[in-house]
């Protein structure tokens, strides 16, 4: 069987959630012991060594200045069709071959409007619509996700799979001095202790609240080497949470890095007294698996997938309730044995969850009996 794959995200230099989805599953589907082939679809030419690349694999780069998806693409699997036709980490081309597959990553905005432009909301709402009448099977995050599809667009639940995330063998502690300094300079966090969050800068992320509950943390003298790191580049609305720091004088402890290189992350982890990932909404989260892979206790919102992701590997608080947030943070901070009990907890927890695993059953769900797809 031929497997055609939009590549494209995978290809962006500053790669956040989707675009890691995309490459990571794409290298371990080439990395697995198949008769199938592979053709990826491009609008630039890879960077060399990006993809495991071998005798099953061929390459269709085929630049186009805009709309490259619904007309560029279009026109090739039209022309020149794969058996079936895998769209990772973005939308299906409006011409597509019947037997094509989508990811939907999450339904965030149908909770949280507010916490994305109306231009995103548009988009979000049109291509999840699009997806779910258009695609002959969706491959979805997380339970969550599953669940939202069918409860806001009534999808068929038999033409859904949930397929979890993954992490590889680059996620595990740290435990080099050097490295460890090396990655501290390198992104100006002061000496001491310091917690952690990971991802883009933008209102769902519910940041304004964490800077508030680590100000109601640091308000005494009991943490006064304590620092928050919110590593990650800026989004939407970036600009109000850098103003919530400045307005509870908190400019000299909290560090924003800006985005961070993946070969630095795994230190950034791992130096870490603590992982806190405070979104309103995840469909799959995988900050909370790397950190839970390097050995970093987590604490997280008790909403969406969360839950599901970390089982009982990790704390959970209300994303709406700094005073809470911040308790369950104290706990962590004050409780060394609780400390090396989310660490246990959550680095077996992670070894559940493989990019190898993710891909075999990707890769089950492309290569269905035609007959199956034939029937929707």
């Amino acid at each position: 069987m031929l497997i055609g794959i939009d590549a494209s995200r995978a290809l962006v230099a500053q790669r956040t959630g989707t675009e890691n989805y995309s490459l990571h599953l794409i290298r371990a589907l080439l990395a697995l012991e198949t008769p199938h082939r592979f053709r990826l679809y491009a609008n630039t030419t890879p960077p060399p060594g990006l993809f495991p690349c071998e005798d099953k694999c061929e390459w269709r780069v085929i630049p186009f200045p805009r709309l490259w998806t619904h007309v560029r693409l279009s026109v090739e699997v039209t022309h020149h069709p794969p058996d079936v036709l895998f769209v990772p980490a973005h939308v299906l081309p409006l011409l597509h071959p019947r037997r094509s597959v989508v990811t939907v990553h999450d339904l965030g905005y149908r909770y949280h409007p507010q916490a994305h432009t109306a231009r995103q909301r548009w988009y979000l709402e049109w291509s999840t619509r699009y997806h779910v009448h258009a695609a002959a099977h969706i491959i979805a995050d997380s339970q969550a996700t599953r669940d939202d599809l069918v409860r806001f667009y009534r999808a068929d639940p038999g033409r859904i799979t949930v397929v979890y995330l993954g992490v590889d063998a680059r996620w595990r502690p740290v435990r080099d001095r050097a490295r460890l300094d090396a990655v501290r300079h390198r992104y100006g966090i002061p000496p001491g202790s310091y917690l952690l969050y990971v991802g883009t800068l933008q209102p769902r992320k519910n940041l304004k609240r964490l800077i508030e509950a680590f100000a109601l943390l640091v308000k005494d003298n009991e943490w006064q080497d304590l620092h928050l790191v919110c590593a990650g580049k800026k989004g939407w609305q970036h600009e109000a949470i850098v103003a919530e720091v400045q307005g509870l004088n908190l400019t000299d402890r909290v560090v924003f890095t800006g985005f961070v290189a993946e070969q630095d992350l795994p230190a950034l982890y791992s130096g870490a007294t603590l992982f806190v990932m405070p979104s309103l909404y995840e469909g799959f989260c995988l900050p909370v698996l790397e950190a839970m892979a390097c050995g970093t206790p987590v604490a997280c919102s008790d909403v969406s997938s969360l839950p599901e992701v970390v089982g009982d590997a990790a704390l959970l608080f209300p994303p709406d309730d700094p005073a809470a947030m911040a308790a369950i943070i104290a706990r962590v901070l004050r409780d060394g044995a609780l400390r090396t009990a989310l660490t246990e907890r959550g680095y077996r927890r992670a070894c559940d969850f493989t990019w190898e695993k993710a891909a075999r059953q990707v890769l089950r769900v492309l290569t269905a009996d035609s007959r199956r797809y034939d029937a929707m």
